[in-house]
Protein backbone atom coordinates (compact mmCIF):
# COMPACT_ATOMS: atom_id res chain seq x y z
CA UNK A 1 0.00 0.00 0.00
CA UNK A 2 1.01 3.61 -0.43
CA UNK A 3 3.03 5.44 2.17
CA UNK A 4 1.16 7.97 4.26
CA UNK A 5 1.41 11.68 3.54
CA UNK A 6 1.71 13.96 6.57
CA UNK A 7 -0.52 17.00 7.05
CA UNK A 8 0.27 18.23 10.56
CA UNK A 9 -2.23 21.12 10.36
CA UNK A 10 -5.24 18.80 10.41
CA UNK A 11 -6.98 17.98 13.73
CA UNK A 12 -7.16 14.53 15.26
CA UNK A 13 -9.94 12.29 13.93
CA UNK A 14 -11.86 9.63 15.83
CA UNK A 15 -14.50 7.41 14.23
CA UNK A 16 -16.75 5.23 16.41
CA UNK A 17 -19.09 2.71 14.80
CA UNK A 18 -22.44 2.91 16.57
CA UNK A 19 -24.64 0.91 14.16
CA UNK A 20 -23.81 -1.97 11.85
CA UNK A 21 -25.12 -5.43 11.01
CA UNK A 22 -21.79 -7.14 11.76
CA UNK A 23 -21.14 -7.92 15.40
CA UNK A 24 -18.13 -8.58 17.64
CA UNK A 25 -19.38 -7.13 20.96
CA UNK A 26 -22.21 -8.99 22.67
CA UNK A 27 -23.01 -5.89 24.77
CA UNK A 28 -23.85 -3.84 21.69
CA UNK A 29 -26.77 -4.55 19.38
CA UNK A 30 -26.04 -5.36 15.74
CA UNK A 31 -28.80 -4.61 13.22
CA UNK A 32 -29.09 -4.09 9.47
CA UNK A 33 -28.02 -0.51 8.80
CA UNK A 34 -25.15 1.84 9.44
CA UNK A 35 -24.16 4.82 11.56
CA UNK A 36 -20.91 6.16 12.96
CA UNK A 37 -19.83 9.11 15.08
CA UNK A 38 -16.98 11.14 13.57
CA UNK A 39 -15.01 13.51 15.79
CA UNK A 40 -12.92 16.07 13.89
CA UNK A 41 -11.08 18.17 16.42
CA UNK A 42 -13.77 19.81 18.55
CA UNK A 43 -16.63 19.11 16.13
CA UNK A 44 -18.70 15.91 15.99
CA UNK A 45 -20.74 14.38 13.17
CA UNK A 46 -23.32 11.61 13.32
CA UNK A 47 -23.02 9.92 9.92
CA UNK A 48 -26.36 8.22 9.18
CA UNK A 49 -28.70 6.99 11.90
CA UNK A 50 -29.18 3.27 11.29
CA UNK A 51 -32.60 1.64 10.96
CA UNK A 52 -33.87 1.77 14.54
CA UNK A 53 -33.61 4.80 16.80
CA UNK A 54 -33.86 2.79 20.02
CA UNK A 55 -30.88 0.64 19.01
CA UNK A 56 -28.93 3.70 17.87
CA UNK A 57 -29.40 5.59 21.12
CA UNK A 58 -28.80 2.53 23.30
CA UNK A 59 -25.54 1.72 21.50
CA UNK A 60 -24.45 5.36 21.80
CA UNK A 61 -25.24 5.30 25.51
CA UNK A 62 -23.22 2.11 26.04
CA UNK A 63 -20.33 3.75 24.19
CA UNK A 64 -20.61 6.87 26.39
CA UNK A 65 -21.55 9.09 23.45
CA UNK A 66 -23.92 11.84 24.52
CA UNK A 67 -26.40 12.80 21.74
CA UNK A 68 -25.94 16.45 22.77
CA UNK A 69 -22.29 16.15 21.76
CA UNK A 70 -23.35 15.88 18.10
CA UNK A 71 -23.10 19.10 16.07
CA UNK A 72 -23.94 17.77 12.61
CA UNK A 73 -26.06 14.91 11.27
CA UNK A 74 -24.97 13.73 7.83
CA UNK A 75 -27.46 11.58 5.89
CA UNK A 76 -25.88 9.65 3.03
CA UNK A 77 -29.16 8.71 1.31
CA UNK A 78 -32.84 8.12 1.98
CA UNK A 79 -32.98 4.37 2.68
CA UNK A 80 -34.56 3.51 6.02
CA UNK A 81 -31.54 1.54 7.26
CA UNK A 82 -29.63 4.85 7.16
CA UNK A 83 -32.37 7.28 8.23
CA UNK A 84 -34.67 5.17 10.41
CA UNK A 85 -33.11 6.40 13.65
CA UNK A 86 -33.32 10.07 12.68
CA UNK A 87 -36.59 10.93 14.41
CA UNK A 88 -35.54 9.38 17.72
CA UNK A 89 -32.13 11.04 17.55
CA UNK A 90 -33.64 14.46 16.86
CA UNK A 91 -36.01 13.92 19.78
CA UNK A 92 -32.89 13.65 21.93
CA UNK A 93 -31.00 16.51 20.25
CA UNK A 94 -32.55 18.86 17.69
CA UNK A 95 -29.93 21.61 17.97
CA UNK A 96 -28.00 20.23 15.02
CA UNK A 97 -27.47 20.91 11.34
CA UNK A 98 -28.69 18.04 9.16
CA UNK A 99 -27.05 17.73 5.74
CA UNK A 100 -28.95 15.60 3.24
CA UNK A 101 -28.90 14.98 -0.54
CA UNK A 102 -31.15 17.56 -2.20
CA UNK A 103 -33.35 14.87 -3.77
CA UNK A 104 -34.20 13.19 -0.45
CA UNK A 105 -37.96 12.55 0.06
CA UNK A 106 -40.04 15.36 1.53
CA UNK A 107 -41.12 13.12 4.42
CA UNK A 108 -37.55 13.02 5.74
CA UNK A 109 -37.21 16.79 5.37
CA UNK A 110 -40.43 17.17 7.38
CA UNK A 111 -38.98 14.93 10.10
CA UNK A 112 -36.01 17.30 10.32
CA UNK A 113 -37.83 20.62 10.22
CA UNK A 114 -40.64 19.55 12.57
CA UNK A 115 -38.12 19.15 15.39
CA UNK A 116 -36.58 22.58 14.85
CA UNK A 117 -33.32 21.18 13.50
CA UNK A 118 -31.68 23.04 10.62
CA UNK A 119 -31.97 21.07 7.38
CA UNK A 120 -29.40 21.78 4.67
CA UNK A 121 -29.83 20.24 1.21
CA UNK A 122 -26.65 19.24 -0.63
CA UNK A 123 -26.16 19.29 -4.38
CA UNK A 124 -22.44 19.91 -4.91
CA UNK A 125 -19.18 19.60 -3.00
CA UNK A 126 -19.02 21.95 -0.02
CA UNK A 127 -17.26 22.30 3.30
CA UNK A 128 -19.30 21.42 6.38
CA UNK A 129 -16.69 22.97 8.65
CA UNK A 130 -12.87 23.08 8.50
CA UNK A 131 -11.69 19.49 8.16
CA UNK A 132 -14.92 17.97 6.84
CA UNK A 133 -16.61 18.13 3.43
CA UNK A 134 -19.48 16.56 1.58
CA UNK A 135 -18.45 15.34 -1.85
CA UNK A 136 -21.84 16.49 -3.13
CA UNK A 137 -24.81 14.49 -4.33
CA UNK A 138 -23.95 11.65 -6.71
CA UNK A 139 -26.83 11.06 -9.10
CA UNK A 140 -28.36 7.79 -10.20
CA UNK A 141 -31.32 5.63 -9.26
CA UNK A 142 -30.44 6.16 -5.59
CA UNK A 143 -28.70 9.54 -5.15
CA UNK A 144 -26.15 9.63 -2.35
CA UNK A 145 -23.53 11.82 -0.71
CA UNK A 146 -20.30 10.73 0.98
CA UNK A 147 -18.23 12.41 3.67
CA UNK A 148 -14.59 13.46 3.31
CA UNK A 149 -12.58 14.08 6.48
CA UNK A 150 -9.10 15.59 6.25
CA UNK A 151 -6.70 13.89 8.64
CA UNK A 152 -2.99 14.20 9.36
CA UNK A 153 -2.41 11.14 7.15
CA UNK A 154 -4.68 11.96 4.24
CA UNK A 155 -8.35 12.13 3.38
CA UNK A 156 -10.80 9.69 4.95
CA UNK A 157 -13.87 8.78 2.91
CA UNK A 158 -17.00 7.51 4.66
CA UNK A 159 -19.74 6.02 2.47
CA UNK A 160 -23.21 4.94 3.53
CA UNK A 161 -23.95 2.35 0.83
CA UNK A 162 -22.11 3.74 -2.23
CA UNK A 163 -25.12 3.07 -4.48
CA UNK A 164 -23.64 5.28 -7.24
CA UNK A 165 -20.45 3.17 -7.14
CA UNK A 166 -17.61 3.30 -4.61
CA UNK A 167 -14.93 3.58 -7.31
CA UNK A 168 -16.60 6.66 -8.80
CA UNK A 169 -16.81 8.21 -5.33
CA UNK A 170 -13.07 7.69 -4.87
CA UNK A 171 -12.23 9.04 -8.32
CA UNK A 172 -14.16 12.22 -7.51
CA UNK A 173 -12.24 12.43 -4.24
CA UNK A 174 -8.94 12.41 -6.14
CA UNK A 175 -10.27 15.13 -8.44
CA UNK A 176 -11.42 17.34 -5.57
CA UNK A 177 -8.33 16.80 -3.41
CA UNK A 178 -5.47 16.01 -5.81
CA UNK A 179 -2.79 16.80 -3.22
CA UNK A 180 -4.04 14.29 -0.64
CA UNK A 181 -3.77 10.53 -0.58
CA UNK A 182 -6.87 8.52 0.31
CA UNK A 183 -5.79 7.24 3.71
CA UNK A 184 -8.94 5.29 4.62
CA UNK A 185 -12.22 4.27 2.99
CA UNK A 186 -14.85 3.19 5.54
CA UNK A 187 -18.51 2.22 5.26
CA UNK A 188 -20.80 0.45 2.84
CA UNK A 189 -19.41 -0.39 -0.60
CA UNK A 190 -22.60 -2.16 -1.78
CA UNK A 191 -20.83 -5.34 -2.88
CA UNK A 192 -22.90 -7.95 -1.04
CA UNK A 193 -24.68 -9.16 -4.20
CA UNK A 194 -21.76 -8.73 -6.57
CA UNK A 195 -19.92 -11.67 -8.19
CA UNK A 196 -16.33 -12.28 -7.11
CA UNK A 197 -14.84 -10.87 -10.32
CA UNK A 198 -16.59 -7.51 -9.80
CA UNK A 199 -15.34 -7.38 -6.23
CA UNK A 200 -11.82 -8.14 -7.47
CA UNK A 201 -12.13 -5.34 -10.03
CA UNK A 202 -13.14 -2.95 -7.25
CA UNK A 203 -10.09 -4.01 -5.26
CA UNK A 204 -7.89 -3.33 -8.30
CA UNK A 205 -9.38 0.16 -8.60
CA UNK A 206 -8.74 0.81 -4.89
CA UNK A 207 -5.13 -0.17 -5.47
CA UNK A 208 -4.83 2.05 -8.53
CA UNK A 209 -6.09 4.94 -6.42
CA UNK A 210 -3.49 4.06 -3.72
CA UNK A 211 -6.01 3.64 -0.90
CA UNK A 212 -4.05 3.18 2.31
CA UNK A 213 -6.54 1.41 4.59
CA UNK A 214 -9.99 -0.12 4.12
CA UNK A 215 -12.86 -0.70 6.52
CA UNK A 216 -15.75 -2.32 4.62
CA UNK A 217 -19.01 -2.29 6.56
CA UNK A 218 -22.75 -2.91 6.39
CA UNK A 219 -23.66 -3.86 2.78
CA UNK A 220 -20.24 -5.12 1.68
CA UNK A 221 -21.00 -8.78 2.36
CA UNK A 222 -18.80 -11.53 3.76
CA UNK A 223 -17.08 -12.35 0.48
CA UNK A 224 -16.02 -8.75 -0.12
CA UNK A 225 -14.77 -8.36 3.44
CA UNK A 226 -12.71 -11.53 3.10
CA UNK A 227 -11.21 -10.43 -0.23
CA UNK A 228 -10.43 -6.93 1.03
CA UNK A 229 -8.84 -8.38 4.16
CA UNK A 230 -6.68 -10.67 2.03
CA UNK A 231 -5.62 -7.77 -0.20
CA UNK A 232 -4.92 -5.21 2.56
CA UNK A 233 -3.62 -7.41 5.37
CA UNK A 234 -2.65 -5.29 8.39
CA UNK A 235 -4.25 -2.26 6.73
CA UNK A 236 -7.68 -3.89 6.84
CA UNK A 237 -9.99 -2.70 9.65
CA UNK A 238 -12.92 -4.84 10.76
CA UNK A 239 -16.13 -2.90 11.35
CA UNK A 240 -18.80 -3.60 13.95
CA UNK A 241 -20.61 -1.59 16.64
CA UNK A 242 -18.01 -0.40 19.13
CA UNK A 243 -15.08 -0.39 16.71
CA UNK A 244 -13.01 2.80 17.03
CA UNK A 245 -10.59 4.22 14.47
CA UNK A 246 -8.29 7.02 15.65
CA UNK A 247 -6.00 9.14 13.49
CA UNK A 248 -3.71 11.54 15.35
Amino acid sequence: MAKNNTHSNHPAVKITIVYDNNSTDKDLTADWGFACVVEVGQRTILFDTGDNGKILLENMQKLNINPHKIDVVFLSHYHHDHTGGLKDFLSANSTVKVYFPQSIPESIIETITSTGAEGIPVSVHRELFPGADTLGEFGGVIPEQSLAVHSSRGVVIIAGCAHPGISGILRKTKTLFPGEMIYLVLGGFHLHKMPDNEIENTILEFNELTVGKVAPAHCCGNTARELFQKAWGKDYIGVAPGEIVEID
